[in-house]
C-alpha cells in the first residue's frame, strides 16, 4: 500500500461495499416485480429478459461497489490494476452468460411460437448459446490484453483435424440445420419414414431427431439418415387430412338410399365429434362390384393425423347402428361354386372329367367271418 489504512478507508470501504450490496437487493426486488407485470403478456421473450436481468444485477451491483472500495484503499498501482482487471473479468463473464441465456432463450421461444408444441429444436439453442459464450471469451482475452490472433491460427489449424475425426457428427449437425432451415420437418410434425418409423417429432438437436410414436415409445434418428430418407409429412401443406373408410352393402340395397344414408352419418359425426372438421362435407364414392356385395369409398376431414382413429371409430358405429335402423345390409363374406358336369360324348382332349356322384348301400349284417364282440357276453 502506499500509506496506511487508517479508519476513514475502512469506513469508505464498508460504506461502498454495502451500497452495492443494497443496490443489488433492489434492483432484484425491482425486477422481480417487473417479473410479475411481465407474466401477463402474451410474449414469453420479456420474462426470460427480466428472469437473466435479475441474475446479473446483483453481480453488476457487487463489481461496482468493489472497483469503488478498492478505488478508496491506498492500493500499489500495480495491485489497483489488478483488482480492477479481476473486477471486470467477473464482470464480462456474467455479462456473457446472462446475454448466452436471453439469446437462447429468445430461440427457444421463438421455436416453441411457430411449432406450437413443448418440443423445440435445440440445435439453434445450443449453437446460438456457444457462438454468444465464444465471443463473451475471445472479447474477456482482449480485454486481459491476452493476443487472441495466435489462439485463432490454432483453431483454424485444428479445426480440419477435428472435422476429419468428427465426419458422422459434423454430418448430423449440417443435417439438421438443412431439415429445420428447409422447414421439411418441425418439431411437433406428424411424420412417416419408408423404412416404417412413424410419430411426433419432439426435438430435433444436434446429432438426432426424436420421435415420439403413438405408443409413447421414444424413436432417435440420426440426422443425416432423416435428410436422407423418404419422408412423408402429415402437417404439410397443411395439418387437416382426409379419412377413408371402406364400407360393403349387399347387392340388392338402394345405392341412393345408401349415399344419402352414409353422408348424413358422416356429416353427423364430422359436428359431434372431437377431432372431425366441422364444415367439411364427407363424400361417398362407389367402386367396386365385390364377390358379396358392391364396395364404396367414405371420406371424412381430421383436423390432424391422430384425430382420424377416433373419428373412424364413431363412424363404423354410428353407421351400422343406422344400417340396422334403415334395413341396409352389410353382407358377409360369400362365395358361389357352380360345377358343371359335361357329357362324356363333350369331353375334350387334355380335360379329366368330374367324377360321378355315387351312392353306396352298407351292409351291416355281421358275417361268419366277423370277430366277436370282446366287450359283450354271448
Amino acid at each position: 500500500m502506499n500509506r496506511a489504512l487508517t479508519l476513514h478507508d475502512v469506513i469508505v470501504v464498508a460504506a461502498a461495499l454495502v451500497g452495492a450490496a443494497a443496490a443489488g437487493l433492489l434492483a432484484r426486488m425491482a425486477l422481480r416485480w417487473l417479473g410479475e407485470r411481465a407474466r401477463r403478456t402474451r410474449w414469453s421473450g420479456d420474462d426470460v429478459i427480466v428472469a437473466t436481468l435479475r441474475t446479473l444485477a446483483p453481480w453488476a451491483a457487487m463489481s461496482v461497489g468493489v472497483s469503488s472500495a478498492a478505488a478508496a484503499l491506498p492500493l500499489t498501482r500495480t495491485l489497483g490494476h489488478t483488482v480492477n482487471q479481476v473486477v471486470i473479468a467477473a464482470l464480462i463473464l456474467a455479462t456473457t452468460v446472462t446475454a448466452a441465456r436471453v439469446v437462447a432463450g429468445l430461440v427457444q421461444t421463438l421455436a416453441l411460437s411457430r411449432s406450437g408444441v413443448a418440443g423445440t429444436a435445440t440445435i439453434f439453442v445450443n449453437i446460438t448459446r456457444i457462438a454468444v459464450l465464444m465471443m463473451g471469451v475471445l472479447i474477456l482475452l482482449q480485454t486481459l490484453g491476452i493476443s487472441i490472433a495466435p489462439l485463432l491460427t490454432a483453431l483454424g489449424v485444428g479445426g480440419l483435424a477435428v472435422a476429419l475425426a468428427l465426419q458422422d457428427t459434423l454430418a448430423n449437425l449440417f443435417a439438421g440445420v438443412h431439415i429445420l432451415a428447409s422447414k421439411t420437418v418441425q418439431p411437433g410434425h406428424y411424420i412417416r419414414l419408408s423404412s416404417g418409423e412413424e410419430g411426433y417429432v419432439v426435438d430435433i438437436n444436434w446429432r438426432n431427431t426424436t420421435i415420439r410414436q403413438l405408443s409413447d415409445n421414444l424413436v432417435i434418428i440420426p440426422n443425416a439418415k432423416l435428410a436422407g430418407t423418404i419422408t412423408t409429412n402429415y402437417h404439410q401443406p397443411g395439418q387437416e387430412m382426409s379419412v377413408m373408410v371402406q364400407v360393403r352393402v349387399a347387392y340388392r340395397s338402394d345405392l341412393e338410399h345408401v349415399e344419402q344414408v352414409t353422408a348424413e352419418v358422416g356429416a353427423k359425426v364430422m359436428a359431434d365429434v372431437s377431432g372431425g372438421v366441422v364444415d367439411f362435407e364427407p363424400s361417398i364414392r362407389f367402386h367396386t362390384f365385390g364377390e358379396s356385395g358392391i364396395d364404396f369409398s367414405v371420406f371424412l376431414g381430421a383436423l390432424e393425423f391422430s384425430d382420424q382413429y377416433l373419428i373412424k371409430h364413431e363412424f363404423m358405429k354410428r353407421l351400422h347402428r343406422r344400417y340396422q335402423a334403415e334395413g341396409i345390409e352389410i353382407p358377409l363374406p360369400m362365395r358361389t361354386v357352380v360345377l358343371h358336369q359335361p357329357q362324356p360324348d363333350q369331353v375334350q382332349p387334355g380335360q379329366v372329367p368330374l367324377p360321378a356322384q355315387r351312392t353306396v348301400e352298407a351292409d351291416l349284417t355281421p358275417g361268419p367271418d366277423a370277430m366277436p364282440n370282446p366287450g359283450r357276453s354271448s
